[in-house]
């Protein structure tokens, strides 16, 4: 017996996010690939180069006080504990993706304010 595609996206959509992020480290791992995006290649000559509108947040690391950057990732996330703690000690973590430059703005000074890390990509 065989699994089909359907079976594993049912599995997966079950997962939560950190074990999404777990599971695609181990296949990357596995397989020799990256799920990052690829670069596109320079802009042709005249064209406008089009300013990013969407970013992802990611913690780079927690600092000093790890109770604190849980307590941010979880209001910024909306994660529960057990997967804000994984998501800290995982550093570096993707906590938000696609969001508006503001709030990633926002939300990478808050947690500059207690000693975390963050950039936006």
């Amino acid at each position: 017996m065989s699994i089909t595609k359907d079976q594993i996206i049912d599995a997966v959509a079950e997962l939560s996010v950190m074990e999404v992020v777990e599971l695609i480290e181990a296949m990357e791992e596995k397989f020799g690939v990256s799920a990052a995006a690829v670069a596109a290649g320079p802009a042709a000559a005249g064209e406008a180069a089009a300013e990013q509108t969407e970013f992802n947040l990611v913690l780079t690391a927690f600092g000093e006080n790890k109770v604190k950057a849980i307590k941010a990732v979880r209001g910024i996330t909306g994660l529960g504990l057990k997967e804000a703690k994984e998501a800290v000690e995982s550093c570096p973590a993707v906590l938000k993706e696609g969001i508006a430059k503001e709030e990633a703005e926002a939300f990478k000074k808050e947690l500059e304010e207690i000693g975390a890390t963050a950039e936006l990509k």
